[in-house]
């Protein structure tokens, strides 16, 4: 009797013991399913703009009594537009207005030196771009104008003109509201009646014609 009372308060004793190993044992941690992966919303090209930019140019001048000559210079000004977005496309409106010194000059069949120059160009235009979320490639078109001098011998004759532009570039957003891009534009702002003020005098009269080509860099704020 007496052993199976030690025998039983033995079992007491580690069935105890077993208890308080299954007390000691810290509670499983709590499970959290994993967040879910944060996406940035797409770039909205929506709103209006207003930006600087700056670049050159090269073209061509002919004169009826002369022929033709080179033109080169630089450009710098600013522009203001709206763009809209629908899906991936993108249609906007855009105006311009550069102060330019695109000139050239010649000898050729003008002894006393014929020059022509243009000192500042606008353009509006439409735009049509694809939204590859921040980068945009367009093409744009409209109306462009600026001024055609003409002179040699002390004398000179200018004309504001309206004519023509067509080109394309590459937009990017690299911030929330800016943007930079490159652009090209082939203009044509026809030609004017110089009239004797380009021929030294002479009675006939002499019909002066400016086109360039542009190429410039530039930034925007987006609105």
């Amino acid at each position: 009797m007496k052993r199976l009372c030690l025998a039983f308060a033995g079992l007491m004793v580690l069935v105890s013991a077993v208890k308080a190993a299954d007390m000691a044992q810290p509670a499983p941690a709590p499970y959290y399913p994993p967040a879910a992966v944060y996406a940035a919303p797409p770039y909205s090209w929506t709103g209006f703009y207003f930006g600087i930019n700056g670049g050159g140019g090269f073209g061509g001048s002919s004169w009826d009594s002369s022929g033709s000559r080179d033109v080169s210079g630089g450009l710098i000004g600013a522009q203001l537009g709206y763009n809209y977005q629908i899906g991936q496309a993108v249609v906007g409106v855009e105006g311009d207005f550069d102060a330019t010194d695109l000139n050239g000059s010649g000898n050729s069949n003008c002894a006393a030196g014929c020059k022509t120059s243009n000192d500042w160009l606008s353009t509006v235009r439409g735009r049509v771009g694809y939204a590859a979320d921040r980068f945009m490639p367009y093409v744009t078109a409209g109306a462009a104008f600026g001024n055609i001098k003409a002179s040699t011998a002390g004398s000179q004759n200018s004309s504001d003109n309206v004519g023509w532009t067509l080109g394309g570039g590459l937009e990017t957003a690299f911030a929330a509201n800016w943007t930079a891009r490159v652009e090209y534009l082939y203009l044509d702002l026809g030609s004017f009646n110089c009239g004797t003020a380009c021929n030294g005098g002479a009675s006939m009269t002499d019909n002066v014609s400016f086109h360039a080509n542009i190429l410039r860099a530039g930034v925007n704020y987006k609105f």
